[in-house]
This record gives C-alpha cells, structure tokens and sequence, in this order.
C-alpha cells in the first residue's frame, strides 16, 4: 500500500533546463547503475536527440568497457542537447524504468499524451508505445511460459525429491544392515584375537618343551658317558684282576690266600652290579632316547624349512640388488642428462648473450647509420640550395646575354620593336619554384621528351627565321608557351631533384663553350637546358628507406589451386609455398619455393572476399586455398631463410609441422584404433600438426604435463568439426535418454559427470579456430557462408587457451559461496594465508574505481567494497590472499592478470549435515547450502580458466577438509595456470 501514495514533485514541462539537469546529476549514480543504454537509445533516437553515430559510439566505442561508462557517456551526449535531452531522457525512463522514474522525479508513470513533451509527434509516439507495449507482452509471454517450464521443472524435481526419500529408506536399511555385519565381523575378530592368544601360549609352551628335551637329551648323553666310563674301569679292573689271579697261582703265600679271596668275592660282586642295570631305569633311558630321536626329527624339518626361506631371502636380495644397480645406472643416466641440459642452458645464455651484443651493436649500427643519412640529406639541402643560386646566377647571365645579341642582331637588321619585344618574350625565363626532394625520372621519359620537344621546336609554331613573325603565329607561339610552361618547370624540377651540383670551377669554365655554342645554334635554349640533363649535373643516389617484411601481390588463374602448387607451414611458421607444377598458372607468373602466404583474395557468388593466412593453421590454409576458383589475388613474403629452417626441422623429424597451439577439450573420446587419443573433459592438448599423414579429419596432439611445458603421451584426436559431430551427437544421445527414461539419465550424469562441456562463440559469432573470410564490400568479418566448412559454428569442441606461469603466491576462492564464508576465517588463520579486507571509499573514488573496473564486490555498508588493490596488497607479501567473494570477480582479476586458485567443494545431503553445527552458527541451513552448490556448480564451466573440485566423500569433518584444501592449494600452485578467451 505504501507504493500508491508517492508524493506528486513539480511538473517537468513547467522546469528549466538547468533544473532538469541538476535533478537528473543528483541521480546519475542511480541512473548509470539500473540504465541499459540499448534500451533507452531507441527513444531517443526517436526524440532526434541521439544521431546514428551517437549510437555507434555509445555502444560500439572500446573505451566504454562496461555498461556504467556507457549510461555516463551517453548522459554527457544528452547534456549537449539541452532542455530536449533532459526531456526525452525522462521520457524513457518513464516508459521503461517506471520504478526508477519515480525515484528520480517523485512522479508516477503514465503513458496520458499529455505527459509527454512533444518531442515526438503523436503518431510517431503512439506507434512507439505500441512496439513498446508489444515487446513487454512478448516478454510477459516469455515470461509466463518461462513460468510454466519452472512449474513442470519443480514438479519433476519433486518427483525426483520422492524417489530419493525412496532412496534414502533404502540407503538407511542398508546401513542398519551394515552396522549389524560389522557387529559380527567385531565378534569374529574378537574370536579370532581368542585364536591368536591360545596359538601363542601353545607356542610358548612348545617352545619349553623344546627346552626341556634339550635338558633331557644332554642328561641321557652325560649318563651314556658315565657308563662308558663304568664299563672302561670295568675291563681294566677285570685286567688287573686276572693279572693278580696269575700272580697270586705263581708267588702268593698261605696266610694271604684267604684275604686275597675275599677280595676277589667282592669285587666279582661290585662286577655284577656294575653289568646288572635296574630295569626301570632302562625303560626311562629307552624313552628318553626315543623322544631325542623324534626331537631330532622334528627339528630336521624345522631346519630343512629354514634353510628353504633361507635361499628364498637369497632370491629376493639378489633381485633387490639387480634393481638396486638398474636404479643405480639410471640415477647416472638422469645425472649426465642434467649436466648435458645445465651445459645446454649454459651454452644457450651465452649465445643469447652474444645475441644481445650484436643486437645493441646493430641497434648501434643503425642509430649512426640514421644519423649519417641524416648528415647526408642536411648537405643535399644544402648543395640543392646552392644549385638553384648558381642556376639563378646562370639564367641571370644567359638572359644578358641573350639580350646583347638580340640588340646587335636590331641594329643590324634594323628590327621593329614588335620583333624584338616577341624575342624578349621567347626568351623570357619563367618564375621557378623551390626545389623539393622527390623521386627520380625515368631517363626514358627524358628522352621522350627530348623528342616531343625537338618536333615541337621544327614546328612553325617556335619559329627560328629571323624576319618578324606574322601575327597568328605570335598568338599559337604565345598559347604554346603557356601551355608549355607548367610541364616543363615540373619536368624540370623533377629532374633537379634526382641530381646534385658539383661546384667545380674547372668543370664550369669547360662547359661554358659547349652552351654558349648550343645557344648560337638554337634560339630554344632555354628549353634544351630543361629538358637536357646539365652537363654539371650527376645521378645522385636513391632515397634510402627501410624495407620490412616485403609483399608482393600476384594476379593469376587459381581454378585447382591445390593442384598447382603445395603448401607447408603452420600457425606457428607461416603458411609457405613447398612445390609449384610446371607449366601451371602459378608457374607462369613466377611463384617459387620458399614465399610465404601472407593473404589471398578470390570472387565467389559475385562477391569479393578475403582471406588472411598469415596465423593460420595448415588444415585452415588448405581449407582457404581449396576454396579458389576463378582468378585469385595472392599476397607473397619472401622468407626463405624461415622456410630452409622449416625443411631442415621437418627432416629432422623435430616437428611434423609448422603448427603449435594449445586447446582445452570440452568433451571426452575414448581411445581408439590406429593410435587415437583418449582425453577426458577440461584436459588441456598441445596440437602439433593439423594435417597428418594418412588421416582424414584428424590432428596429431599431445597431452601437457599440469606443471611444465612438456608433451606426454601423443596421439591423434577428432579436428575440429569431427568433434564438433561427436559432441552434438553425444547431447542428442543424452536428450535422448533424458526423454526415455529420467531415473537412466540421473544414473549417466552420475557417472559421467563432466562427459562434456557446452560452450558456445557467444558474441563472437564465429569459430575462434577456423580462418576469417573479409567481404571487400562491406569490410566485414564472415565465417564463410558462403562455402561454410560442415559443422556448427556454436558449441565448441576445443577452445583456444594460453598458458601463463604466476610469479607469486595466487589468490584462492572456495565455492560454494556458503561454505567459503565459513571456512575463510578458518584458513586465513593458518601460516601463508591472509583474509581479503574490505576498504571504505569516498563517494568520489568509489564512482571513479567503478568506471575503471576496479572494484570487484560491493559490501552491504555504502561505498564499501573489495578492491584490486587490497589484493594486490595482500599478494605483494608473497602470501595467499583468501577471497571472501563470488565468481563474478574471476574475470575481473584476469583482466588485471591475477590467476585466483578455485576450488569447489561438492555438496550432498550428508557431506551438508556435517557440517550443520557450523551452518547453525552462521544463521545458514543445509537446504541453503545444496541450493547455493546447485545454482553455482553449473557457473563454474562458463569460467575461462580450470578449477579443482573436491569430493563430498573425501573429508569427514572440518579440520579434515581443511587440511585437503591445503593439500589442494599447494598443488595449485605449482601448475600452470590454462586461460581461455572470454566467450561469454
């Protein structure tokens, strides 16, 4: 309700010009923000207040560079116009800016005749309005219908909202079910760890077995030895017992008989005990021997394995030893390539050194050369000058001669003062002009003229009689030398100018004799020292001028101009002639080896075009040249230095051939046969010949390390129109599978993320890689329709990118825009890494910061932004700048050649609910997050540079992410940055 009662301000038509003015600049900031100038500029061109080539200007001209400088400009226009400009300013405003009208002038808008000024007659306004009123119900139409395709578009979003609440009951029995499976995956390592347990107390007790065994085994070896040791004192006691019993027969007396048997009784006792072993004992000693034996056996087995991982581990090092040495030799081949390429670096710096030398040298050459020219040309003058005083002096003399015979020759003959006023006049020397430098005669056209005139003296127009002339001829003598007076003083002067004069006294009094004799024999002297060159005079040199780059232009029949000669080059070299056939046209006018195609100009339809292969592609000048018929214009340079390099790298096979220029792909090939390429979407290819050898609509290219200028891996890939098909055919494809079954569709975008990449030429209109075609008539760029190759010219399989290598720290922004204002605090916080400030701007230098672009977002607070320079600021300490903005500054830091690192962190139902405490803290929301992810992921492939994207399953929580951004931004750093041409 508070918009119908707006407070009626004074009426336009009762105010002047100076009070329409001073209220339209007290709102020029509001009307250069929400004005279009090419909305408003067909009234006013209507009102005669704007001119057709105000127009042009106003939207035409490269000094406007934005919409805000073109409604300012186009305001000053305005202002020269007066009162009618404010008026019809207004006027405008009224019809299409009714909201901004009103703010401007306090009045509401109406379409009443009576509220309009006049400016335009009623008819004329009324027809106006009409178109007006037309396009707003087509909009309104738009509009409606735009209304009814987000209508359905929400009703199969909320079809699809279904079927992934559907999903998400699935999703949620599954991991139930997978949280009972880990339950009982945890009870089985439970057991498991159990098994473990009760293997290692069987192995400890093995092990003490093993011990006790041991024990054993050297018990039953000490026992054996004891009984060795038993049955040894045996033998020797039964030796000496025998020995005694032969002794005792032989010398022992009565009394020691008795004694000695006793004994003898003992000790055959002691001797049975000693045979006699207890059986029980000799069952545990049989035991125990059975058990070493098994022990034995046992750990045989154990040593026959050992020894197997033994010569196993001798396997194993040996072959670690073998690649230890391979890596060894390539470590060295890797070293001596790194001298070879410092000693090649080194020997390159030195030439470009001495390069250099010569260059200045040359640079010097040629200062002293200009200067001598100079020196040169200020004596010519002078010499010119002195020239024209001797000839001044010469004529002076000459005609005082003249007349002291002309008076001898009357007093003699006794001539009437008619025949002696029309001598005087004959010889009568004609006002002279200075002298200017100019280029030199033909000595040809000397001599002609030298003839026209001899034939003109042997008229009897100049008669040479003595007796008086009659009256008729004195009036054709006098038409004649009028007529003749400006031809020959500008032959003359032609003539003066290409000679200089030699002050020689030896020289002048010689050719004294010759002219006064030529004078006697002729009454025309005069006329023979102009046409004759003055024996005192000599050819001086040419003018000196600098030739650069030389072209010739050839006329000749170009029908088969393909067949009439070969071409070789590329982008890179230029386009040169390879062959020429013999007895072709292009031979008979004189095309050779060696000359560069510079242009080449043809009629087709009736029309005049022209073709500029100077920086074109092999495939495009084979494509221009095949498009010759009928006599044809080419443009040559002679460069044939250019052209034996060219050879002598082609034979070399360093390159295929003179092409060399990087594309970005927009879609992704899969590999096929004959050595095609695969390449996924966004990856960046180095193109090295557009014509390669046995291929059909196919170029050679390579793909490019992310860090350095280096080919990879080569291969063939779609040109540019083939690919052009396959992209088409591949969204028909998709289209197709979107129509027939949607739930198929969401599963290949799922899969096939980023299959391709639409983007169009937009304002350019014309494929950016195929060769321009100018209309001579209307000086107009044409992509050639009339022979247009196949294909679209819209979408755009490859787009042209260059590579640039940022010297310092590059700015980052994180999308979406949600997530970044959480995390930026977060990670400016870290080492290397400082939050983009806002600056408070007065009202001046915010309006003149505006027009030169360097604002790059405004803040909710007036006249408080994010500048250029408080980026550059903060880069200038060698750190990274942390841009809390969206993507409309990308293109604005490009311009200012600022390369920001983007990253996009992708967002789904349960990456967003991770992060819904920080949400919560910001006064975000999940839903707020997945709409700003989903309205900005589309943005990012109208973007002319690469971004990073980060998987919404490969962070956990915040502190996760946040080192994966880190992780992210060093590797950002060290690539090189790939820009595309802004096509949007």
């Amino acid at each position: 309700m508070a918009g119908e009662f707006v407070p009626e301000g004074p009426d336009l038509k009762e105010m002047g010009e100076e009070e329409l003015w001073e209220l339209i600049n007290d709102n020029r900031h509001r009307i250069s923000l929400g004005v279009r100038p090419c909305i408003v500029i067909p009234y006013l061109r209507q009102a005669r207040v704007l001119t057709e080539m105000d127009e042009d200007e106003i939207l035409s001209c490269h000094n406007l560079t934005n919409r805000c400088m073109r409604t300012s400009y186009m305001l000053d226009l305005l202002r020269t116009q007066g009162r009618n400009g404010a008026v019809a300013l207004l006027e405008s405003l009224m019809i299409h800016y009714p909201t901004l009208y009103t703010q401007v002038t306090g009045r509401k808008p109406s379409t009443e005749p009576s509220r309009f000024s006049g400016l335009i007659k009623y008819s004329e306004l009324t027809e106006y309005l009409v178109r007006a009123v037309t396009g707003m119900q087509k909009e309104l139409q738009e509009a409606r219908c735009e209304a009814g395709r987000m209508s359905a578009r929400c009703a199969s979003l909320e079809l699809e909202i279904g079927q992934i609440m559907e999903q998400e009951e699935k999703s949620r029995c599954l991991q139930s079910e997978n949280e009972r499976m880990q339950r009982y995956l945890c009870s089985l390592q439970r057991e498991v760890t159990k098994l473990k347990d009760e293997k290692c107390d069987l192995y400890i007790r093995y092990t003490a077995a093993i011990e006790e065994q041991s024990a054993v085994n050297k018990r039953l070896h000490n026992l054996n030895l004891q009984v060795y040791q038993l049955q040894t004192d045996l033998q020797n006691v039964q030796t000496e017992t025998d020995i005694q019993k032969k002794l005792s027969f032989r010398c022992v007396s009565t009394p020691e008989t008795p004694q000695l048997q006793e004994e003898v009784r003992s000790l055959r006792c002691q001797l049975a005990k000693a045979e006699k072993l207890d059986p029980a004992r000799q069952d545990i000693l049989a035991q125990d021997l059975a058990e070493a034996i098994d022990s034995q056996v046992e750990l045989a087995g154990q040593l026959r394995c050992y020894r197997e991982e033994n010569e196993q581990l001798l396997r194993d090092k040996q072959g670690l030893l073998d690649q230890k040495q391979c890596l060894s030799l390539q470590v060295e081949q890797l070293t001596l390539d790194c001298k070879m390429h410092q000693q090649k670096s080194t020997l390159i710096q030195s030439q470009m050194r001495a390069l250099q030398a010569e260059r200045d040298q040359a640079y010097l050459s040629r200062d002293e050369a200009q200067a001598m020219i100079a020196r040169i040309l200020a004596e010519k003058d002078t010499l010119r000058c002195q020239l024209v005083e001797l000839q001044e002096k010469f004529f002076s003399l000459q005609t005082t001669h003249n007349s002291r015979q002309q008076r001898q020759s009357s007093d003699e003959l006794e001539v009437g003062w008619e025949s002696l006023r029309s001598s005087c006049e004959e010889f009568r020397v004609p006002a002279r002009r200075r002298l200017c430098r100019s280029n030199a005669v033909n000595p040809m056209s000397l001599s002609s003229s030298n003839s026209e005139y001899e034939d003109a003296a042997a008229s009897s127009v100049r008669s040479r009689n003595a007796e008086p002339p009659s009256p008729e001829s004195i009036r054709r003598r006098q038409k004649v030398l009028n007529a003749d007076s400006s031809c020959e003083t500008a032959e003359s002067d032609y003539l003066l100018d290409d000679f200089v004069f030699l002050p020689s006294v030896g020289s002048e009094d010689k050719q004294t004799p010759r002219f006064s004799s030529s004078s006697g024999s002729s009454s025309c002297g005069l006329n023979l020292l102009r046409t004759l060159a003055p024996p005192f005079l000599v050819r001086s040199r040419p003018k000196a001028i600098r030739v650069n780059g030389r072209v010739l232009s050839i006329s000749f029949q170009g029908e088969k101009l393909l067949s009439q000669l070969t071409v070789v080059g590329g982008n890179k070299t230029g386009v040169f002639v390879h062959q020429v056939t013999e007895g072709s046209a292009a031979h008979t006018v004189g095309i050779s080896n060696g000359a560069q195609i510079v242009e080449v100009k043809y009629e087709q339809n009736h029309k005049a075009l022209k073709m500029v292969l100077e920086d074109s592609t092999l495939e495009e000048a084979m494509w221009a040249l095949g498009q010759v018929t009928g006599l044809c214009h080419l443009s040559l340079r002679p460069r044939q230095d250019d052209y034996e390099a060219l050879l002598q790298q082609l034979r070399s096979c360093e390159t295929s051939s003179g092409d060399s220029f990087y594309v970005r792909v927009n879609m992704s090939l899969p590999a096929g046969p004959g050595g095609t390429l695969a390449v996924s979407c966004n990856d960046i290819l180095h193109v090295t010949n557009t014509q390669p050898a046995g291929t059909e609509d196919m170029w050679y290219a390579s793909q490019v390390h992310p860090c350095q200028l280096l080919d990879l891996q080569s291969g063939t890939v779609p040109n540019y129109y083939r690919a052009q098909r396959l992209l088409i055919r591949a969204i028909e494809e998709m289209s197709f599978q979107a129509k027939k079954s949607p739930k198929i569709c969401r599963v290949v975008a799922q899969n096939k993320q980023k299959a391709v990449r639409i983007v169009s030429t937009g304002r350019l209109g014309r494929n950016p890689l195929w060769v321009s075609v100018e209309d001579e008539k209307t000086k107009s760029v044409d992509t050639g329709a009339t022979s247009a190759p196949k294909g679209c010219v819209t979408l755009m399989p490859y787009t042209l990118v260059t590579p640039h290598y940022p010297p310092i720290c590059r700015p980052v922004l994180l999308l979406p825009t949600v997530l970044g204002r959480i995390l930026d605090k977060k990670l400016a916080g870290w080492q290397g890494f400082q939050l983009c400030e806002p600056e408070v701007l007065s009202s001046s230098e915010h309006t003149a910061r505006l027009q030169r672009s360097e604002i790059l977002e405004e803040c909710e607070q007036e006249h408080c932004c994010y500048t250029l320079q408080s980026v550059e600021k903060v880069m200038k300490k060698g750190i990274h700048c942390v841009l809390p903005l969206g993507l409309d500054c990308v293109r604005r830091l490009h311009r200012s050649e600022i390369f920001p690192i983007i990253i996009y962190v992708g967002q789904t139902a349960r990456s967003a609910r991770k992060l819904r405490s920080k949400l919560q803290r910001h006064g975000q929301s999940e839903d707020q997050l997945l709409a700003c992810s989903s309205s900005e992921e589309p943005l990012l492939d109208k973007l002319p540079c690469l971004y990073h994207s980060v998987a919404p399953d490969s962070w956990c929580d915040q502190t996760s992410l946040l080192n994966s951004l880190r992780t992210v931004i060093w590797e950002e750093q060290k690539k090189i940055v790939w820009v595309e041409p802004d096509l949007w």
